[in-house]
Parts: structure tokens; C-alpha cells; sequence
């Protein structure tokens, strides 16, 4: 197999940082309409209970597969044009005082040219992510 492909979850992408806030403020964000404005779209409301659909502005839809509060989301993800639905995970966890590891991961991409394109887009939106929490 190749570099990012899995037998289970077919080909996958993390990006991961450690920042300089505690794991509560880092999940307050995430969670925050400011937060899910970065990482999944304006006006767009992840909810907690499984099964909840979401649209974003730009076309991209899917649903709740679970929400583990201080812990992380787990959605569908699946832009218009997209003939299959990802996998995608945001994780938060502490990782010292004042510290926590931020970890954003998808899986079931198509193949080697969908994660590349994905790891370098949620490598800019964690980016973002930790701009603001700054």
C-alpha cells in the first residue's frame, strides 16, 4: 500500500499542532460559529446529536456521526461535484498546562491526488484555525 492508504478507511489525511491554549479553549473555538465559520463554512451550525445534516455556502454537505464534547466531531463531508462522502474528524487534546493538540483528519478519499488536495487544504485551514486562536 501507499503512503496514506489504509485497508479500512481507503486513503486518509491528518495534520495535527500543538497550541499554546488550553484543550477547553481550543474545543470552545472549534465548536464556536467563528470556529466552524474556518473549518466548515459560514452561517453552518455542527450539531451534536448523530444523524443532523449540514449544507455549507459553498455546496459541501453531510451529518453528524457523533460529537464527544472536550474530545471531537465526527462528520460526513462531501463537496457538490463529489461522487462519494469522506469521513471527517477534529479532534482536541490536552497535552500539558495551557497546551493542546489540535488534529483534523479525513478519510475515504478517492485516491492519492484527493488526499494531497485535502492535506493541503486542511493544512491552510489549520493554519487559520490556529491564527485566530492567537
Amino acid at each position: 500500500m501507499s503512503v496514506g492508504q489504509t485497508k479500512d478507511a481507503g486513503w486518509q489525511i491528518g495534520v495535527s499542532k500543538t497550541i499554546g491554549r488550553s484543550a477547553e479553549d481550543v474545543w470552545d473555538f472549534i465548536t464556536s460559529a467563528e470556529g466552524v465559520a474556518i473549518w466548515l463554512g459560514e452561517g453552518v451550525t455542527v450539531q451534536p446529536e448523530p444523524g443532523v445534516g449540514y449544507e455549507t455556502a459553498d455546496g459541501i454537505r453531510g451529518e453528524t456521526r457523533s460529537f464527544r464534547e472536550m474530545d471531537r466531531i465526527r462528520l460526513t463531508w462531501q463537496p457538490a461535484g463529489w461522487s462519494h462522502a469522506t469521513t471527517l474528524q477534529l479532534a482536541v487534546r490536552a497535552s500539558g498546562p495551557e497546551k493542546a493538540m489540535l488534529r483534523i483528519h479525513q478519510e475515504r478519499l478517492a485516491d492519492a491526488a484527493e488526499r494531497e488536495r485535502q492535506r493541503r487544504h486542511w493544512q491552510g485551514v489549520l493554519a487559520e484555525l490556529i491564527t485566530a486562536l492567537a
